[in-house]
């Protein structure tokens, strides 16, 4: 039997003297690498003071006794929470809050979603010039808007009704939104709509089950923030609700203050009792709410 043998290996290239020896590898140092730690966080240290001595402050006049100059809120007590809840109507108030900023959330959700999906996917002559006008909208103050809304709610019979606020919020929060949500539909490749009307499906179909559960955060974006803006918001409800059974959470803040003196524990009280549902809302999307408003940020 006959084998082959091996060929024998080629001998590696010799280096010519000429060339220099190969470095190793230097890492590459970044600028903010030499920067002492110090220099990061005593900043940060000191904006977190500044942001958190406020909510203590608050806090402490909350909790502790009508009179006391404690700086610790102790022996801790919930008269304040149930003075303002009770004597106050604060869960009127509450209530009435909750109704104003769900309806707003959704009206201006669902129109913003009509309208943002027609300037992403619809070519029309005005077009240009209607999103120049909702940008320019947003140099409009709403005090500006107050005479015109009153007018037209009187003639509505609308003045004293929680209808009056929810549609002044949602035509006040309305052009920002339609502008976030065509941003986002833009991002949404128009090849997947095609292909399921080549399959099949109608346009609204394929709006519901194609885009609509891509437009996740942005949806989450763009309600939350209407939500927040109309819980706060302080100027409409003034306005147009003079019943103090149809008055929200910032007119009831503004009802504890008077020329003559200021409950500073039932204020306190009354504010956190305004902050706790917007923050745990916010602490519950905040990943939808980020990834939402980064995504509209990008034109598609």
């Amino acid at each position: 039997m006959i084998t082959k043998e091996a060929a024998p290996a080629a001998p590696a290239p010799a280096r010519s003297a000429a060339e220099p020896p190969s470095r190793p590898a230097r890492k590459r140092h970044r600028a903010w690498d030499e920067v002492p730690r110090w220099h990061i966080y005593l900043p940060l240290g000191i904006y977190l003071l500044f942001t958190l001595i406020p909510f203590y402050w608050i806090l402490l006049f909350a909790l502790r006794p009508a009179g006391s100059t404690s700086l610790v809120p102790w022996p801790m007590t919930t008269v304040h929470f149930e003075k303002v809840w009770t004597d106050r109507a604060f869960g009127t108030f509450f209530q009435n809050s909750v109704l104003v900023g769900v309806a707003t959330l959704l009206a201006t959700t669902l129109v913003a979603l009509a309208g943002g999906y027609a300037l992403a996917r619809f070519d029309f002559r005005v077009k240009r010039v209607f999103m120049l006008a909702l940008l320019c909208s947003q140099f409009v103050p709403g005090a500006l808007l107050l005479v015109p809304l009153f007018e037209i709610f009187a003639g509505l019979q609308m003045i004293n009704s929680l209808g009056s606020v929810i549609i002044a919020e949602t035509v006040f929060q309305l052009p920002l939104s339609i502008i976030l949500i065509s941003n986002f539909i833009k991002n949404v490749p128009y090849s997947l709509e095609e292909a399921a009307w080549v399959d099949g499906c109608s346009r609204m179909r394929a709006f519901r089950v194609i885009v609509l559960p891509l437009l996740r955060p942005g949806l989450i974006a763009v309600g939350s923030f209407a939500f927040v803006h109309s819980w706060n918001h302080f100027l409409f409800a003034l306005m147009f609700l003079n019943n103090q059974e149809k008055q929200t959470i910032p007119v009831g803040l503004n009802t504890l203050m008077s020329a003559d003196s200021v409950d500073l524990g039932a204020l306190a009280a009354g504010g956190i009792i305004a902050a706790v549902p917007v923050v745990i809302v916010f602490a519950f999307i905040q990943k939808w709410l980020i990834t939402g408003f980064s995504a509209g940020a990008v034109k598609g």
